[in-house]
């Protein structure tokens, strides 16, 4: 009898699991609860599984926070499996690669007053930890103190609550590089600047901060380096404050922090932004806030697993570029420029790396916040006229980082989407996107290194000392598509627009007929040889051939011309999924981490970790196979996805990896910024409704829509039979119903006339 009810209950057990596995999210009420911003967080040097800090902070906010693990000035801020804390950082890190700027930290102690982050910090563990967009609580052990912070755009509270002790203290770090802080006991107050920062920056740059507390000082001293001193100010290479308190069994200290780019007194100014709110009343409006853009998209019909990893994705695509701007005391937009030093009207963004981000992310902000977007543009336009360029990798200013001249792409695909709509100055980003077209920067990630030799020869050549060539050249061939896009939309002379589009031919020219891959030439013209197309890196970036020679977004019917026709540009696809993770990783010396992340991802070639062939998947769609970008669509989002620690295949990179997700579970992606249309892949959930910025709606039904049903069996729009593998942006924008038929069984006669194929020049 014993052994019957062991084994029924174990039978139950299964059962009750199976079915948690399978279980459907009907409605989402809160879109937020679903975002888990530690998602990605589990990462290091080696390895990334997203290489991303849980952000705290509002949308697109201008400052975020963060718990603090790594030593100051460490790129990987936090990471999940370590263990102890070292404060709670104001940060604008867009990533470990290109560290942070304009940092400092808070942290509560006990006991003695220590500052130094190994004499501070304190044991943590995440089942003390509650992590959420807008709020983030955890329990210092050491200190038995438990720490909540919840954000503004500019602007935090902060609530401690202490233990009984007449040794309770708050450390201000403003860390090193140049710092100062200044005590002001009768106001409660500690202001100063911190001067960090990681290049990118104006010689006059400061992050000037004030924090108020509500709570009078029994005990203030400051820093300079390593000494602690009586005196009220210091200014040093690392400068802070420590202040104290007596408190009473869980007495509450709470904290008001702000900071600015221009000036204390717009410090004080950004202060306001909290206004009459208590922590409790913040936490709420945040939530509120995060509700509502995370809200624009509702999905259903996913499991809990889904829907968190489609939320936590949302999150991630809602805070890069970041807001670079301030409000000046009669509330006008001002900004500090990070090119010149000044203080200027206007909007300036940044943070984002158009290398990564042209792809998804800026189409994904043109489909849902083209208002957003549209100041985007004008940050754009005022960065060109303080610099001189178009920034192709901002933080804040112009970095020395990635390939190619990809603002075109994002200027192009801004103004395309919507046309004449949004009024902003055009004509100069016109002007910037011509001058970054033709020139060579005064940074190589500036501009168009190699841009006379491309303009003569049509391609950057392999031994001329330019590093990775090919892949400059392709993505400049298609920047010139969008240029040229841009030009016949602006009605610019003829000439002009025949001389984009006709250099943005220019991929043909690193063709090579005999591997049908594209490869590396010299001056001469001749091919590099020897060619290994599992080479990483020295004609390409961060990839190898197999990687970046489906970089024809905007001519995918000439890639196939190339390659003899449909039949041998399918089997090439196919070739990147079959093909063994091998690799030669010689131009790096070792194995750097997006080539560790293919290896371990048993997709073959398919190295979705980073950028280059992200689009790859939804080039079936052009040679008459859709169902082949179905099956891997859904792959892709099913393997290489998951709202865990671990949760990214490889770097997140501001919104680009997690944009992907949300476009390809919606059930189509944007494979040509500068093009009308979207490629259809299949959507991930039983119904999607995006509520679009000039309200109307566009509805995506998919009711049969299961693990075992990832293929289209047959699609309505607006209750018409549709066959097309593209959907018009254009026609969303009128609002729209999408039914999805889902099978089991690919259907291999959908989608598969010339007629059906997404747009390409050569058939213009």
């Amino acid at each position: 009898m014993k052994k019957f009810w062991i084994k029924t209950l174990a039978m139950m057990t299964l059962a009750v699991t199976a079915y948690g596995q399978t279980e459907l999210v009907e409605q989402v009420d809160h879109p937020v609860d679903y975002a888990k911003p530690l998602m990605g967080t589990d990462s290091d040097y080696s390895l990334s599984n997203g290489n991303v800090y849980p952000a705290i902070a509002m949308p697109w906010g201008m400052n975020f926070w963060t718990p603090q693990t790594g030593k100051m000035g460490d790129g990987w801020a936090y990471m999940y499996d370590a263990t102890k804390i070292k404060g709670f950082k104001q940060t604008h890190q867009p990533s470990p690669w290109m560290n942070d700027y304009g940092q400092f930290s808070i942290m509560p102690i006990t006991g003695k007053p220590v500052f130094k982050e190994e004499e501070r910090q304190s044991w943590f563990s995440h089942k003390a930890e509650t992590v959420t967009p807008y709020y983030y609580s955890v329990y210092l052990a050491d200190h038995d103190v438990t720490t909540e912070i919840t954000p503004t755009e500019r602007a935090a509270r902060f609530r401690f609550t202490f233990p009984d002790t007449d040794s309770a203290f708050v450390v201000l770090d403003a860390f090193d590089r140049g710092s100062y802080v200044k005590v002001l006991p009768e106001e409660r107050k500690i202001i100063g600047y911190t001067t960090r920062n990681s290049g990118g920056v104006p010689d006059n740059f400061r992050n000037y901060f004030v924090v108020e507390f509500d709570k009078a000082f029994t005990f203030t001293k400051t820093f300079k380096d390593d000494a602690l001193q009586d005196a009220l100010e210091a200014e040093a290479n690392h400068a802070g404050a420590v202040i104290g308190f007596k408190t009473t069994k869980g007495e509450i200290v709470n904290a008001k922090v702000a900071s600015s780019f221009i000036s204390y007194e717009q410090a004080a100014l950004n202060l306001q932004e909290i206004g009459g709110h208590d922590f409790d009343a913040l936490k709420e409006l945040g939530r509120k806030t995060w509700d509502e853009q995370l809200g624009r998209i509702k999905v259903s019909g996913g499991t809990q697993d889904q829907m968190e990893t489609f939320y936590s994705c949302l999150y991630r695509s809602l805070l890069f570029p970041r807001k670079f701007f301030e409000y000046d005391a009669d509330g006008n937009v001002v900004h500090y420029s990070p090119y010149n030093g000044e203080v200027l009207p206007g909007y300036m963004f940044t943070d984002t790396g158009f290398w990564d981000t042209f792809r998804s992310l800026f189409p994904f902000l043109n489909l849902m916040y083209p208002e957003l977007n549209a100041q985007m543009q004008e940050g754009l336009a005022n960065a060109y006229k303080e610099s001189g360029w178009l920034p192709e990798w901002a933080s804040p200013g112009l970095r020395n980082v990635m390939v190619g001249n990809n603002s075109a792409s994002v200027v192009a695909d801004a103004f395309l989407k919507y046309e004449g709509d949004y009024d902003y100055d055009i004509e100069t980003l016109y002007e910037a996107v011509i001058h970054g077209a033709n020139n060579a920067g005064p940074l190589t990630a500036v501009g168009r290194a190699g841009a006379e030799y491309y303009k003569e020869l049509g391609y950057v050549p392999y031994d001329v000392g330019i590093n990775e060539n090919a892949a400059r050249t392709l993505e400049y061939a298609y920047d010139d598509f969008t240029i040229y896009q841009l030009a016949k939309a602006l009605d610019k002379p003829k000439e002009e627009v025949e001389l984009y589009k006709q250099r943005s031919l220019n991929y043909k020219k690193l063709f090579d007929p005999e591997t049908k891959l594209m490869r590396g030439k010299n001056q001469d013209g001749e091919f590099m040889a020897p060619f290994n197309p599992f080479k990483w890196g020295d004609a390409f970036t961060e990839g190898n051939s197999w990687h970046y020679t489906w970089s024809v977004f905007h001519d995918v019917q000439g890639l196939i011309d190339l390659m003899g026709g449909r039949e041998d540009f399918v089997a090439q696809l196919d070739k990147v999924f079959s093909l063994p993770p091998v690799f030669d990783d010689s131009y790096y010396g070792g194995v750097i981490h997006e080539i560790r992340e293919m290896q371990i991802a048993n997709m073959g070639q398919y190295a979705h970790g980073n950028q280059p062939i992200q689009h790859m998947i939804y080039l079936y769609n052009y040679a008459g196979e859709p169902w082949k970008a179905q099956h891997w669509v859904r792959e892709t989002m099913n393997r290489m996805y998951m709202p865990t620690p671990d949760g990214y295949c490889g770097d997140e990179d501001n919104g680009q990896t997690s944009a992907w997700y949300v476009f390809s579970a919606m059930g189509f992606y944007p494979v040509c910024p500068g093009t009308d249309q979207y490629v259809i892949g299949a959507p991930l959930f039983k119904q999607v409704t995006l509520s679009l910025q000039n309200g109307e709606e566009v509805v995506i039904n998919a009711p049969e829509n299961s693990a075992q049903n990832r293929y289209i069996d047959a699609l309505k729009v607006n209750g018409k039979s549709y066959s097309k593998n593209w959907l018009s942006h254009k026609e969303l924008m009128k609002g729209a119903q999408l039914d999805f038929d889902m099978s089991a069984k690919p259907n291999k006669k959908r989608g598969t006339s010339k007629n059906d194929v997404p747009f390409s020049l050569s058939n213009e």
